[in-house]
């Protein structure tokens, strides 16, 4: 597993703080579901987004697909109700 840091990440983002905002967004995504761009290797999401940003794979500009793609693989609807008999 290559280490990835945050300077490798800016040279792909503007600042840190899209940074933060991107790779949460990416980590998310890939928490519910969606499928990573580059190998997992049992990295964490956040990791794995980091990878993925320092890659190139995921941007600003992409995101937003990316959002997209990844609310197909929603498995949970905020309007499911669950009842326990006891």
């Amino acid at each position: 597993m290559a280490r990835v840091t945050v300077e490798d990440c800016l040279k792909k983002v503007d600042n840190r703080f899209d940074l933060v905002l991107l790779s949460s967004k990416r980590a998310r995504q890939l928490m519910e579901g969606a499928d990573p761009l580059v190998p997992t290797e049992r990295d964490k999401n956040t990791v794995v987004a980091l990878r993925e940003i320092s890659e190139g794979l995921v941007t600003t500009e992409n995101i937003d697909s990316l959002i997209a793609k990844s609310d197909e693989y929603s498995f949970l609807d905020g309007d499911v109700e669950t009842t326990v008999e006891g």
